[in-house]
This record gives structure tokens, sequence and C-alpha cells, in this order.
């Protein structure tokens, strides 16, 4: 049914349910996890500290599928996550996209809200949202 299931990522709690759901779908599908991390370019912090908080993310989310028999394929980019989410679902061919309804706290939290509605409106395949 699924064979490529993408999940982005921002270490977030709702994020962290969603990459738990790809999981077990990935697992009860034979499937493959795209786990994806978008540095927000309007964040105004140091470059280094926002990609090493990328890599730890989709670490974390490595570490989880491994457990699980999976390896997910990482994704870790610059940029806007409303648009490049969209850009690399279409590339990946995901045949669902597994998302939190909503990231971290704050300025980032509404940011993030708003990527999930915009995998809604934009994408042609399912958007899969985890509260």
């Amino acid at each position: 049914m699924f064979k490529i299931i993408m999940v982005p990522t921002d270490g977030s709690e709702f994020a962290a349910r969603a990459e738990d759901i790809a999981i077990s779908m990935a697992s009860k599908y034979n499937a493959r996890i795209v786990g994806v991390h978008v540095i927000d370019e309007k964040l105004i912090y140091p470059y280094e500290v926002l990609e090493d908080e990328g890599k730890e993310i989709l670490k974390n989310l490595n570490s989880k599928a491994k457990k699980e028999g999976i390896i997910p394929d990482e994704i870790l980019v610059f940029g806007d996550p409303a648009k490049d989410l969209i850009t690399i679902s279409k590339r990946m061919n995901a045949d669902i996209v597994v998302v939190g309804t909503h990231g971290k706290k704050g300025l980032e939290k509404l940011l993030i809200g708003s990527v999930a509605e915009n995998l809604i409106k934009s994408l042609d395949v399912p958007v899969l949202l985890v509260k």
C-alpha cells in the first residue's frame, strides 16, 4: 500500500508521535521512511547550531527506527519548510506524509502549524496529521 513514507520532523512532541506512527506503518507495510528536517531560513540563530540540532533530530529518528529493523533515509536542508517539504515529497515520490499538527512552542509553533496546513493543501498524496 505505502512504499515511501515521508516524516518531517522538528524534534517536537508532535513530531516524535508522527515518527512513531511512520515507523509503525513502515514496519507493517515493509515501506521505506524518509525523515526530513528543514532548517528554517527565517530563524535567527547561528547556522552551525541549527545544523547540529537538525542532525541530532534525525539521529534520534534513526535510532528509534533501527530498533524496529528499519533504516530511514535522512534529508537535512536549509530553506523554507512550507515550500521545501512539498518539493522533497514530490522528488521522493512519497506515498504518504506523516506530520505532527504543531511543532515547537512560540513563534516556531505557528510556523510549523502553518507548514502542516500547507502540506494538506498542496500535496496530491495523503497527509496523516498526528496530534
